[in-house]
């Protein structure tokens, strides 16, 4: 009988010891930034912010300019002011990277590190801080639908630091996304 208790609490700080040891791992950056990319997939990350290419079997991702935001020189779309507002239409262009409902038209943000236009001049903490609190670097504008920022609020910090550490490490693309457009100002476009 002693031996199997004295069994069963090895086996039970040995299960304990690699909890712990998993729990407390430090990944090295590059680990970091392959679980950043496998986060950035399974989350659709390139669904909004990379512009499409059309192709048989429908749109994707661009490979060229992944993760750059909305196309800085794409023309709109005509937009029906009858079609848009509370309870009606939210529509999207053909990158699917510009969006418009109720609360204007929004756009993708360029997510790639070049420092002009996209996430170059941030920092981890700016970026946790915006996915936490749903402001531009965690203190400027609203981030607009359809960000789903309010689900990213409840990642762990390993994970954000993670996505973090992989926007940082692709390729720069140098694109202007343009600000967003409040609902006043698109029945004048």
């Amino acid at each position: 009988m002693k031996h199997i208790l004295f069994m069963g609490l090895i086996i039970i700080f040995i299960i304990s010891a690699c909890q712990k040891t998993e729990e407390n791992q430090v990944l090295s950056q590059d680990e970091l930034i392959k679980k950043g990319e496998y986060l950035v997939i399974v989350a659709g990350c390139n669904d909004c912010h990379s512009p499409k290419q059309y192709t048989a079997e429908g749109p994707v991702p661009d490979a060229n300019l992944l993760l750059s935001g909305h196309p800085q020189n794409s023309k709109l779309p005509y937009l029906d002011p009858e079609s848009i507002g509370p309870g009606k239409w939210i529509l999207m262009n053909e990158h699917l990277t510009a969006f418009v409902g109720s609360w204007g038209m929004s756009f993708a943000a360029n997510l790639t590190p070049d420092e002009q236009t996209g996430l170059g001049m941030w920092n981890e903490e700016h970026f946790k801080n915006a996915m936490r609190t749903g402001k531009h670097m965690g203190m400027g504008r609203t981030i607009l639908p359809p960000m789903p920022w309010f689900n990213l609020m409840h990642a762990k910090d390993e994970d954000l630091k993670a996505i973090f550490a992989y926007l940082k490490s692709v390729k720069p693309v140098k694109n202007l996304v343009p600000g967003p457009i409040p609902p006043d100002k698109l029945a004048q476009m």
